[in-house]
């Protein structure tokens, strides 16, 4: 199996942009008419280096990293569980803040799982595809492309099963919107960096990988599939 210099590098930081993003959300922001969670503004990140991963290293290996993210993330979600049932010492005072911050609730956390796994895989098997049907040509096409598609099924996902029944219905499509433009911008506004980062791994890591006989189920392990 052929060896890369910076694909773990890209998988941590992949994992560490999940994380960061899923405590962050836990704040709503508001800019002028936009209303969103304080995760957006990292989480299209993760979309970058999906996008990244799947150019450079292939559909197979992107899915490998994917369900590394998931796995890191229901960690998280498992060990902030725990420590918010373990019983606070006597003379600490932050349990109430621990569980409005950092609590579990059952809803957010289902899906914001499922949101990343449906968004992350359909952003990188369009990719993919978009670059075969393509012949490699027009990077821009597959990643915006692939990214409005990954994050409309992302976002919509994760609003009906966190807060359907729970926010009224206005809010929640002012969240929506909100959320998904955002995204998109950020995809675009980062597309010449993305552009850069790209070319030179591939460079530096010899691969452009065309996923020619790639088996894309999501639930196959072997990298080389």
């Amino acid at each position: 199996m052929k060896s890369f210099r910076y694909l773990d590098f890209i998988t941590a930081t992949f994992a560490a942009v999940l994380i960061l993003s899923n405590i962050t959300s836990t704040k709503l922001l508001s800019l002028g008419w936009f209303s969103f969670d304080g995760g957006t503004i990292l989480f299209p990140l993760s979309y970058i280096f999906g996008d990244i991963l799947t150019e450079v290293y292939g559909y197979a290996r992107a899915r490998r990293v994917i369900w590394i993210g998931f796995a890191l993330n229901l960690l998280m979600v498992i060990i902030f569980y725990v420590v918010q049932k373990l019983p606070p010492a006597l003379d600490w005072t932050g349990q109430a803040a621990f569980e409005q911050i950092l609590g579990v609730v059952p809803r957010i956390v289902l899906g914001s799982l499922v949101a990343y796994l449906v968004g992350e895989f359909a952003n990188s098997y369009l990719l993919a595809k978009i670059k075969l049907k393509t012949k490699g040509r027009f990077f821009w096409l597959r990643t915006i492309g692939s990214t409005i598609v990954g994050q409309f099924l992302d976002t919509t996902i994760f609003l009906l099963v966190a807060f359907a029944g729970l926010f009224p219905w206005p809010l929640i499509m002012i969240i929506w919107i909100s959320n998904y433009i955002f995204k998109i911008l950020i995809e675009i506004l980062l597309l010449p960096l993305t552009y850069k980062i790209a070319g030179w791994l591939k460079k530096q890591e010899n691969s452009d990988h065309f996923d020619t006989s790639t088996n894309f189920n999501p639930f196959q392990t072997k990298t080389g599939a």
